[in-house]
């Protein structure tokens, strides 16, 4: 094996293989995932299983040769005892490794009539690369024929099921629990599963890389875009094609304590529904404030998705629902005595109107302002996030996830994706009657 420099931390990755069943590595780009993950971590737990098969898997064939068997300190290059047979041979038809008497199988994940030619097998270990990109379906087969399991992912998308299912029930050790951004150590919050590790890496545990190489990784990618953030901070979120992609966490997230020392002028609500057991699609409610300066702020939230009940909501039940929800944040923040509903959902309008007549109610409730075309609403607010004139408090995560998801269409110019806009729409309705009092040039804002 050649020899290259190694962080403790990495150090501490390969030697932890006492009460470890799967290791996800995530983190920036060039951070030596792949090298140590692959050439290194994998291939010892290989040497120490008793089983003969295991798998690489990357996206094809040719992907795995080029960056985890045939590159400069790839497994060849590592283990010198290691042989590539890349057509198979008499006894194994698929490309595959032979290594101290073992099977690698090498697959790629876009063929999955190749990868179903092994799902009989049960394998020791299995490595996948890029488990953000694979096909889910492989990663739930391969996540059951495994004694160990090890993959690699670039950031990407959150809500892509492989985190919901997978990497989100890993844990770090606390030792390194630190270097766990944030944003991502809240979003490790799924049902955990015991002796799986999650391990964030960067630019600085990767030793072999010199402070010139890194600052011209880093040049490489422009600020402030999803590209920087994916590879460069190895923040999640889509790379390309977001809508909102101006949104900046450490600009336009703040504290309740924040909130509370502004002097709010307008308050308003929003609501858009969506009653389906059968997709993500939620019920979502918003209350903004709107600032004498011209800032909006999105107050709080709430969200229901039927999907995730045992007793769906239904239309009368959203309005107690939201009528809790009213009541709560005007209590707290101030009086939104008008509230805007989607007015393609007339259900929940009439049971809304149905209960004030009924029981008396404070607030008014009205078809939310659609003749500001969604184009048009998107372009304002994205120019009130350049000019620091629109706000998110920290505890709003499904509106804050949203913002950093919701994308274009890819075969439509100018045209939103129908999906992961719930929380958008409801906000928007709230804002649109009174835009006129947001932005910048209102009272000189800043």
């Amino acid at each position: 094996m050649n020899s290259f420099p190694l962080s403790q931390k990495y150090i501490d990755f390969i030697n932890s293989t006492k009460n470890v069943t799967a290791d996800f590595l995530e983190g920036t780009t060039a951070s030596g995932k792949t090298t140590v993950g692959a050439g290194v971590k994998f291939m010892r737990m290989v040497s120490a299983s008793r089983k003969k098969l295991h798998v690489i898997a990357a996206k094809t064939t040719g992907k795995a040769e080029e960056t985890i068997i045939q590159q400069d300190n790839g497994i060849l290059d590592l283990h010198r005892n290691a042989r590539y047979c890349g057509n198979g041979d008499k006894d194994y038809k698929l490309p595959h490794i032979k290594f101290e008497g073992k099977i690698i199988y090498v697959l790629g994940y876009d063929n999955k009539d190749k990868w179903e030619m092994v799902l009989g097998a049960q394998f020791g270990c299995v490595y996948i690369d890029e488990i953000n990109t694979a096909d889910i379906e492989f990663v739930r087969e391969m996540s059951t024929r495994n004694d160990y399991l090890i993959a690699t992912l670039n950031p990407d998308d959150p809500n892509l099921p492989v985190y919901k299912e997978f990497i989100n029930r890993s844990r770090p050790y606390q030792k390194y629990a630190k270097d766990v951004p944030p944003e991502i150590m809240a979003e490790l919050n799924e049902e955990p599963v015991p002796n799986w590790r999650y391990w964030f890496f960067s630019f600085r545990d990767n030793l072999s890389l010199t402070d010139e190489d890194i600052q011209r990784k880093i040049l490489a990618a422009p600020k402030g875009t999803k590209l920087y953030k994916n590879k460069i901070l190895g923040l999640r979120g889509r790379a390309t094609g977001l809508v909102f992609s101006n949104f900046d966490r450490q600009r336009h997230i703040k504290s309740k304590e924040w909130a509370k020392q502004q002097a709010f002028t307008q308050y308003s609500a929003g609501l858009d529904t969506a009653y389906s057991q059968k997709s993500p699609d939620t019920i979502a409610m918003s209350f903004i404030g709107i600032t004498r300066n011209g800032a909006c702020v999105l107050l709080d939230e709430r969200v229901y998705n039927n999907a995730e009940l045992q007793i769906p909501i239904a239309p009368s039940d959203t309005v107690k629902n939201f009528i809790d929800f009213l009541d709560r944040n005007s209590k707290e923040w101030g009086l939104a005595r008008n509230a805007f509903i989607d007015n393609a959902d007339q259900a929940t309008i009439t049971e809304l109107n149905k209960y004030k007549r009924s029981h008396g109610c404070i607030y008014t409730f009205t078809n939310a302002w659609k003749k500001t075309t969604i184009i048009d609403r998107i372009n304002l607010q994205l120019g009130w996030f350049a000019e620091n004139c629109f706000f998110v408090l920290e505890h709003c995560k499904n509106y804050i996830n949203e913002l950093e998801i919701y994308s274009w269409q890819e075969d439509k110019d100018n045209t939103p994706e129908d999906k992961n806009d719930h929380m958008i729409n409801s906000v928007q309705y709230a804002w649109l009657p009174y835009k006129k009092k947001i932005g910048s040039e209102i009272n000189g804002a800043d």
